[in-house]
């Protein structure tokens, strides 16, 4: 079973985009994956094809309106998957809501525009809100885009080395910790002596202090996060990481 995404979006041609380079590109093309860009304005009844208003209440900017992101909702496949909308006031990503997506049957993503999207479909039609980040982007796509990039990578087959996928930031709830390759000597920077000793256990000890160091850091809030692995939660505790 392929994993399958549908994008809701006023702007189809925005996809499939860099996804369709490189590795994800490749296993689109085997049918590892698969993406169905679906335009919004073709559910517009109007003759002028309209798909936004002017907000209730006053105020500045337009909104996307709810009966026709309903239709074009509702034209697709019901099934079992998530309806996402990427939206700046949703739940942040976060590594293991992506391993839940990939581990899914795909997702429904909707694109935003305008000012927003009105209130009544989000709850009608169960969507998700999804941030990634606090930040705000001219519309949804770029979001749907990084959604999607950060599930496809991980999907079984896509990545040539599936420790690729394990052995990188958030995976456990830490950092990354630093990496190093040839040459030996850079600029007058050496790599770390510890990585050119062949002691595995001594690397990995290394390595993991390294990304408790850096996420004490740069990402303290991650070190009181649930999403800790417990075994690590207790090392960071028990075994202070000193500069």
């Amino acid at each position: 079973m392929s994993f399958k995404a549908s994008i809701l979006t006023l702007y189809p041609d925005m996809f499939p985009g860099h996804l369709g380079q490189a590795l994800a590109g490749r296993a689109l093309e085997r049918g590892d994956w698969s993406l169905d860009a679906v335009q919004i304005r073709d559910f517009a009844e109007d003759k002028h094809r309209s798909v936004d208003d002017t907000p209730s209440g006053g105020g500045a900017g337009m909104v996307l309106k709810p009966d026709v992101l309903a239709r074009a909702i509702d034209s697709i496949a019901s099934d079992a998957r998530p309806r996402l909308l990427m939206s700046p006031r949703g739940r942040p990503l976060t590594q293991q809501r992506v391993r839940e997506l990939a581990d899914g049957e795909g997702v429904v993503i909707v694109c935003g525009r305008f000012e927003g999207v009105d209130q009544r479909v989000i709850d009608a039609r169960q969507l998700e809100e999804v941030s990634i980040g606090d930040y705000i982007l001219s519309g949804g796509e770029p979001a749907a885009l990084t959604l999607l990039d950060a599930v496809v990578r991980i999907l079984p087959g896509v990545m040539g080395n599936q420790l690729s996928g394990v052995h990188e930031s958030f995976e456990g709830g830490l950092l990354e910790h630093p990496h190093y390759t040839r040459p030996q000597v850079f600029e007058g920077r050496d790599i770390p002596e510890i990585l050119t000793s062949g002691n595995h256990a001594a690397i990995e000890k290394w390595r993991q202090a390294e990304a408790v160091k850096l996420t004490k850091e740069r990402r303290p809030d991650l070190l009181a996060s649930d999403l800790l692995a417990p075994d690590l939660l207790a090392k960071t505790k028990a075994q202070p990481v000193t500069k």
